[in-house]
């Protein structure tokens, strides 16, 4: 009597079509998701007051206040995906009285740690435009909220 395939491969170490069943196939992760851990990463640091330019707060503002509207986490982020990279370009409010090099440092920090650990994709570049610089006394939107 022969052995049929699947017996045969059995025998051999239990597995079919060679390799790590972990590796067979291909994931794809989209620009989005890339973009909100970005968002969420670089919110999470203190001196950063906002997220996006001017412009983009404003509508952001507008689209919270109609019902059904969230606050956007992607907001002042532009993220480039490949299959194995991934550069980012970000757009950020600072508080005034902070170092804006100390804080870009720990935005680019964060925001690295915290794409490579959940994609697994090398994050090349970390872009980071400072559009504006909220004074203590300017009125404004509510500053973006940090994870707690």
């Amino acid at each position: 009597m022969s052995e049929t395939t699947a017996e045969s491969t059995v025998k051999q170490g239990g597995r079919r079509g060679g390799g790590d069943p972990g590796t067979r196939g291909r994931t794809t992760i989209a620009d989005g998701v890339v973009e909100k851990i970005t968002g969420m990463a670089a919110r999470d640091v203190d001196g950063v007051h906002a997220m996006g330019s001017g412009l983009s707060r404003t509508f952001g503002a507008v689209r919270e206040k109609v019902p059904g509207g969230t606050r956007s986490v992607t907001r002042g982020v532009k993220a480039e995906v490949g299959e194995k990279q991934t550069a980012l370009d970000l757009e950020i409010v600072i508080e005034y009285g902070v170092s804006i090099s100390d804080v870009a440092r720990d935005v680019r920090e964060n925001v690295v740690a915290a794409v490579e650990r959940m994609t697994g994709l090398e994050v090349v570049e970390v872009n980071i435009a400072v559009s504006d610089v909220k004074l203590p006394d300017e009125e404004d939107e509510e500053p973006e909220p940090r994870i707690q």
